[in-house]
Order: C-alpha cells, then sequence, then structure tokens
C-alpha cells in the first residue's frame, strides 16, 4: 500500500515539474519540446514527456459502428470517482462518460454520420477543460466485423417477411459482453431522408421507433413474431434493431449498446403489404421511377466497370470487394443472383458522390442488367459514402439503402418489376475502362519500371520509388544492408502521401514476421478492422504480410511481405501518362527514358519516413539519403563449387530466374531467391491480368426475338432468332471485332407479307376496273349515235321532200 501510495506521488511530483518548466503533455500532444517528447515516436525514442500516457491517451476498443453504443476504455490515464467525465468526439459531438471501480475512465461511441478516424478530446471536470486527446475509428455497419454487432438470423427472411411464404417467428443474437448490463431493451430504430435532394435543406436523421421487447434477460438472444406496426411507423422502410441496458429509458442516445446491421423492415410494414406484397411494391417502384424521372444524371460522371473479373480484382487502386458478394467468403450474392464476385468503385464521383457496382459470373465475364437482375448496377449514392459525409447523399451506408436498395426491393425482389429499376440503374459496361499500368520492386532489390524495363538496383539508402507533380503523388523506398556480411540490400520501408493526405508508410517489423502501417507516424493496429478511412487515403490489410494503400486518383501501392522481402507494387491510371518520375521510370510506353535521374532528391524536409529508432536516426537521418560507402556486388558469381549452387539450378527456372540466382548467390538465401521468383512471376500475371481487351458493348435481342450468348468481348459472338410469325432482316450471328464493332447488320424481326402477290392483285384488279368503266362508257355512247344518225337520217328526208 506504502509502495503504491509513494508512486502516486511521484508521479503528481513529476506532473508538477513538466508544468513548472512546459514541458508536459497536457494540451501539447503531437509536440516535441527540448528535453522530452509528446510525439506518437516518443515511446520508441524513450524520450517522452513523464505524462505522455496520461495525456495522450489510446482507448481500447478503437472502434466501433457508426451508430454508436461502444463502451470504450481509456488506457492508462486515471481517474477520481468523483471526475466527470465529458467525451467530445470530433468538435462539438459530447456524451456522458463514467469511472469504474479501478479508476479507469470509459467514454460511450455516439452516432455519427460519417466514417473513418475522428478526435477524441476527455474532460474530467464536466466539459470545462479538454486536456486529454485521442482518436476513435467509426465504421460502416457493413464492415464492422461480426464480433462488433448484433446478428439478424437469416437475415434475408427478416427482409422478405410478408412476402408469399415467409412468416413466422425472427430471431437475432448478440456478445453479452457489448452490453454489460443484467437486462436489456431491444428496440427498433429507423432512418429517413427529408428534404429536396441535392440542396441545403438535405438531410438524413435516425430515430428511435419503439420497442419490441424491455427489461429483458441478457442472455445473447431475442425471438419475436412481427406484427405490422401501428402509430404510422410502418412509413420507415429502413433501420436497425438495438441492444441497450433496460436502466435506460426508451429511445435514450449514447448509451452501451449494440447495433444489427441497417436493413429493410418488410416485417413491421402495414397489413396492406402483407395483404399483396407485390402490388404494394409495384405501387412504390413506380413513385420511385417518378422521383428519379426527375433528379439529376448521375451515370455520365462514374468510373466504367473493368472487363473482366480478373482485371476487376487487380485494379486495386480503384476497385474493391463488395462485401456483399465475395469470392473468397463463398459467392453468397443475395442481390446479385448468378454473380459469384462484385467489386465497388473505392471513391464516389465528384459531384454526385455517386457509386459503381460490377459484378462477374463464374467465367470471369461482366453480368450485365440487360441479360440478368443479378448485373452489375451503379448507384446514385455510395454505399460506402465519401467526404465530407455528414448528409445525403454522402451518408455512409443509409444514403445507399434509400436511394439505391429499397428501390430494388420495390421493383425487383417484392415484385417482378425489374424494367423500372434496370431503367435508372443500367449496367456500365467496359468500353472505357483502360487498365492501370503496373511497376514493382521486389527482392534484393530488382525494379521493373512502367513500361517494362527490368534492372537492380542495390544501393543503400533512401530514395524516390515515384513521384507525380499531376496529383502530388510520392512514394519513396528505403533500402538497408541484408546484414553486415553481405554486400546486398533489400526494401524495408515505403512512406507515400498525395497532396495533403496523411502520410502512410508501411514498413518490416524488426524481431517477428509481418508488416507495421504508420499513419502520420503513428502506428495503425489492424487487430479490430482490415479497413481504414483515413485523411486522403484508404487502407486496407487482411494480414499481416498484405497492405493495399489506396489514393483519391486511383493510383494504389500494394505492399507483400515474402520471406522477410518486402514486394511492393504500384498501380497508376492512365491519367498519370508523362508525369512520373523515379526509379519506377516514367509512364509513356517508351522504356528508353525510365532510368533517367529525376530532380527529386530525398531531404530531412522531403523525407516521409518515421524516424523512431537510433539506427535509423544514424543511418539515414543525419547521414546523405544515398550511402556512397556501400559498394554492393554488381554480377552473380559464377562459381561451380558454390554450397548453393545446386538448389540455385533447381529453384531459379522460367521466367525470373536471373533476379532469382542473384539473391541466391549473392544475397545466399535460397528462400530469398524463392520469393524473388514467385513476387515475379506474380508481377507477370497481374501485367496479363491488366490487359486492355476489347468490348463491342452490350448487344439485345431483336424485339419480338431472342438471343444466345451474353459475351460481348473480342472473339465474343451472339446469335440471333425470331419469334414464330415473325421473320429476320438483318444478320442472325454478329461477332465482336477488333474495332469495337459488331459484325454484320442490325437485327429486326417483322411480320411476313406477300408484297408481290398485294402489287399484282391490285393491277389486275385496277385494270379490269378500267376495262368496265370503258365498256360502260361506250355501251352509253351508243345509243347517242343511233339517236344522232337517226335525226340526221330524218333531216335528210325532210330537205328531200320540200
Amino acid at each position: 500500500m506504502m509502495e503504491r501510495f509513494t508512486a502516486v506521488i511521484l508521479f503528481f511530483l513529476l506532473s508538477c515539474i513538466c508544468r513548472i518548466s512546459a514541458q508536459t503533455c497536457e494540451g501539447s500532444c503531437g509536440h516535441k519540446f527540448e528535453s522530452c517528447s509528446c510525439r506518437s515516436t516518443c515511446t520508441a525514442l524513450k524520450n517522452c514527456c513523464t505524462d505522455y500516457k496520461e495525456y495522450c491517451v489510446e482507448v481500447l476498443p478503437y472502434s466501433g459502428s457508426i451508430l454508436g453504443g461502444t463502451d470504450l476504455i481509456i488506457l492508462e490515464a486515471r481517474f477520481n470517482k468523483s471526475s466527470e467525465l465529458l467525451c467530445r468526439f470530433k468538435t462539438n459531438i459530447d456524451t456522458a462518460g463514467y469511472v469504474d471501480e479501478g479508476g479507469r475512465g470509459h467514454c460511450i461511441s455516439p452516432l455519427l454520420y460519417q466514417t473513418g478516424w475522428v478526435s477524441l478530446h476527455i474532460s474530467s471536470d464536466n466539459g470545462t477543460t479538454f486536456n486529454r486527446d485521442g482518436t476513435w475509428l467509426s465504421v460502416h455497419t457493413g464492415k464492422l466485423d461480426a464480433k462488433f454487432k448484433a446478428i439478424l438470423v437469416n437475415s434475408t427472411r427478416w427482409q422478405y417477411y410478408g412476402t408469399p411464404g415467409v412468416g413466422g417467428p425472427l430471431e437475432m443474437t448478440w456478445n453479452t459482453s457489448l452490453v454489460r448490463a443484467e437486462r436489456v431493451n431491444v428496440e427498433l430504430w429507423g432512418y429517413r431522408e427529408t428534404g429536396k435532394p441535392y440542396t441545403n435543406n438535405w438531410q438524413g436523421e435516425w430515430q428511435y421507433l419503439y420497442s419490441l421487447a424491455r427489461n429483458r434477460p441478457n442472455n445473447g438472444s431475442f425471438s419475436f413474431l412481427p406484427k405490422p406496426a401501428q402509430n404510422g411507423f410502418s412509413s420507415w422502410e429502413v433501420g436497425a434493431v438495438r441492444v441497450s441496458p433496460s436502466n435506460h429509458s426508451d429511445g435514450i442516445w449514447d448509451v452501451q449498446a449494440a447495433w444489427t446491421e441497417d436493413h429493410a423492415l418488410a416485417w413491421h410494414l402495414e397489413a396492406k403489404f402483407r395483404q399483396n406484397s407485390t402490388l404494394w411494391a409495384l405501387e412504390k417502384c413506380l413513385a420511385w421511377d417518378q422521383l428519379e424521372n426527375q433528379l439529376p444524371d448521375f451515370l455520365s460522371e462514374i468510373i466504367d466497370c473493368p472487363c473482366t473479373l480478373a482485371q476487376a480484382r487487380a485494379d486495386t487502386g480503384r476497385f474493391h470487394t463488395d462485401y456483399g458478394c465475395d469470392i473468397e467468403k463463398g459467392s453468397v450474392c443475395t442481390y446479385h443472383p448468378g454473380s459469384v464476385h462484385c467489386v465497388r468503385a473505392i471513391q464516389a464521383s465528384p459531384k454526385y458522390a455517386a457509386g459503381q457496382q460490377c459484378c462477374y459470373d463464374a467465367t470471369g465475364a461482366q453480368v450485365l442488367t440487360g441479360d440478368s437482375i443479378g448485373g452489375s448496377t451503379p448507384d446514385r449514392a455510395h454505399d460506402w459514402g465519401s467526404p465530407p459525409f455528414l448528409r445525403p447523399p454522402r451518408v455512409p451506408g443509409q444514403s445507399h439503402w434509400v436511394y439505391d436498395v429499397l428501390s430494388f426491393y420495390y421493383c425487383c425482389l417484392w415484385s417482378d418489376n425489374c424494367h423500372y429499376y434496370f431503367k435508372h440503374r443500367p449496367s456500365s459496361d467496359c468500353r472505357r475502362y483502360r487498365p492501370p499500368s503496373s511497376a514493382v520492386v521486389f527482392g534484393d532489390p530488382h525494379f521493373i519500371t512502367f513500361d517494362g524495363v527490368r534492372y537492380s538496383f542495390n544501393g543503400k539508402g533512401e530514395y524516390t520509388l515515384m513521384s507525380s507533380a499531376k496529383t502530388q503523388l510520392t512514394i519513396q523506398g528505403r533500402t538497408e544492408a541484408v546484414n553486415t556480411e553481405i554486400k546486398a540490400t533489400k526494401l524495408t520501408a515505403v512512406a507515400m502521401k498525395e497532396a495533403s493526405s496523411d502520410v502512410i508508410e508501411v514498413r518490416l517489423v524488426s524481431g517477428r514476421y509481418g508488416l507495421e502501417v504508420l499513419q502520420n507516424q503513428q502506428t495503425l493496429s489492424f487487430a479490430e478492422q482490415s479497413w481504414m478511412d483515413l485523411h486522403g487515403v484508404a487502407v486496407f490489410s487482411p494480414t499481416s504480410t498484405n497492405v493495399t494503400v489506396m489514393f483519391p486518383s486511383g493510383a494504389g501501392v500494394e505492399v507483400r511481405l515474402r520471406e522477410e522481402t518486402m514486394t511492393t507494387t504500384v498501380l497508376l491510371p492512365e491519367e498519370f501518362t508523362d508525369s512520373t518520375l523515379g526509379l519506377l521510370g516514367k509512364i509513356n510506353g517508351d522504356g528508353e527514358d525510365d532510368l533517367a535521374l529525376s530532380n527529386g532528391a530525398i531531404s530531412n524536409e522531403s523525407a516521409l519516413f518515421t524516424y523512431d529508432s537510433e539506427f535509423l536516426l544514424n543511418t539515414y537521418y543525419y547521414r546523405p539519403r544515398h550511402d556512397h560507402s556501400f559498394v554492393p556486388v554488381f554480377f552473380v558469381p559464377e562459381n561451380p563449387d558454390d554450397p548453393l549452387a545446386n538448389q540455385t539450378y533447381e529453384i531459379c527456372t522460367g521466367e525470373g530466374a536471373e533476379e532469382c540466382r542473384y539473391d541466391i548467390l549473392v544475397g545466399r538465401s535460397p528462400r530469398m531467391g524463392n520469393a524473388t521468383k514467385l513476387s515475379f512471376q506474380s508481377h507477370v500475371s497481374l501485367a496479363q491480368d491488366l490487359q486492355q481487351v476489347i468490348s463491342c458493348g452490350w448487344l439485345g435481342p431483336p424485339n419480338n426475338g431472342k438471343k444466345q450468348g451474353t459475351r460481348y468481348l473480342q472473339g465474343a459472338t451472339v446469335q440471333l432468332s425470331c419469334n414464330d410469325g415473325f421473320t429476320m432482316k438483318g444478320s442472325a450471328e454478329r461477332k465482336c471485332l477488333r474495332s469495337g464493332r459488331w459484325s454484320g447488320n442490325d437485327t429486326s424481326c417483322v411480320v411476313p407479307s406477300n408484297i408481290a402477290g398485294i402489287v399484282a392483285g391490285s393491277v389486275v384488279g385496277a385494270l379490269a376496273l378500267i376495262l368496265i368503266i370503258t365498256m360502260i362508257v361506250l355501251q352509253c355512247k351508243k345509243p347517242k349515235r343511233d339517236v344522232e344518225r337517226l335525226e340526221a337520217h330524218e333531216t335528210t328526208t325532210e330537205h328531200s321532200n320540200l
């Protein structure tokens, strides 16, 4: 007890000393003083101010649902039982915290209409001063790990409830640790958007609707028999269910809670829906159709889909797996039947914040809505939202539900009227798609430039791998000696940023096998979430050996760890043509200028790296960036007696053999050589996947006809035919040509007719009519002539008599 008391006294004494000398981290997180530091690097450098962890706080868990309700513990800092905690998220959202029996502070995360890291400021005097600083990660409900949310058992049943054949009890489950209470309430919350779209009064709102159960045991499950909602609540058609402690009043925000994913509230819709769901949905579909006719067209500004599944999965700078249809997770594609994998464009469109979704079948071909209900569809609101978030159509998840998903239920899932939906959400084919260029650094280290030039560069130091003034994208690489005895180097870190984005650094972890990711010199943990939306950049790391960095320009950087060496691949869209410099060359299709030196040498001012150890400071920061004293081995030694010669012969075959041999015989590591070979072959495969392909675009069946074939790339053929009773005009078979055009002539189906017979009959009829009329006229004129002759005869006779 005395030791603990002494430690507390010492802490407060040191704190007082720090404050007197103005070297305290209170209100100074991120700053560095003469004698100590409040930066995140201070722990590794062992120069933290004594109160660093007290005021520059970390929280656990560090992430949670965008809907709020996560109870997060403030690590390291200690509070009194009398402390009145107030937690301020961002700059203006306050939630009440509390101090537990162990003196640890807690905050409750609020509803945030945005994803990504937000600032967290903590007050222990009820808001008079906020002197502790940290961060919090807000996560899209669809991307949130299942362990952090309540689960709808058979979610499809929940969202089809009331349609023919779907009824009975519904069930949900949750981890009881998410709600630390003996008894809980189960509440329904709804989301809607009000105001005129694309105006300043367009707003989104979550609202408590009603409770499904109160004061129930917190046993981790709940089932009930749904009834149509009363009091007009059935007009709320999308929402989520929340489980929260029963000692709070209904509908109170900012309490510890477990949320389900947002979903279509079919199970609580009005009785009219259950009586005739098809008719009810059709009416909704028609109303949506009328609304869409009044909204601006967003289709022209969204990115085009990749032509093939291989392209879609390779273009990681611009497209990412759609969590609703993932081939790696069994291809459960509820909204895209017939597809095995879908991707979404990572960035929303610039003006309307629209999204693009691209889906593919088992053959790797794009599925189009002209052929299938499971086809690729654009979105008026990007599912993942987009900066600056907060308001429609940029609210992550929910705006997409309101404008793109509910309408799909109306027109396609609850009724059979998809033609209305696809009129406004037609698939974007790939005729405008251009794959990115790729370059790679791997092994000891070897380079393949954007224009395909292969070379090795074994310098030791920090270098510009690639830079572009066009988007202010810079990617830097650090190389270190393989060890003290071998005159060869390997890539150990890459750092990058674009314009004013966060700086992202990926580096080898000393002492263990894995990659470390840093954001602005602070280590990021991917233990809770694999995807992070950061400022001007996104990072995806599903494993400790796999990191992908994505920038708004569409540039992507993939870092993969193979046998303690980093393979770094850079993917750049065609907009970067003629604008790149650095060791990865200039994108222009001409390899002759790839090895030209750039004028962007790294200096202390331009370096993006983190120097958080004496080794890094002394090796790179305080010395010239290129170590001229390090002279590598330039040529592969040819020694048949080398003990590694046989392994080299066995491993280094086929493509990449040259680089493989160098890394084994110079780097003295068969494992490194094998990893180099795999990296080379992987890049060759990537380049093949990203080859430009020719598309002729969707070809529909003729009216009153049908077609066979749903492939529209070069060499594909489509067979066309007419329904019974119709005759074909044009081509019965059309082939996609290299020019991007379909062979043959446009095809149509017409009603058969005997034109020649009709014309002949008409001519004969006309002649017969003329003959009849002529005979009638002649018959009429004959009596007249007889009379005239008689009169003439009589006149002659009279004259004779005279």
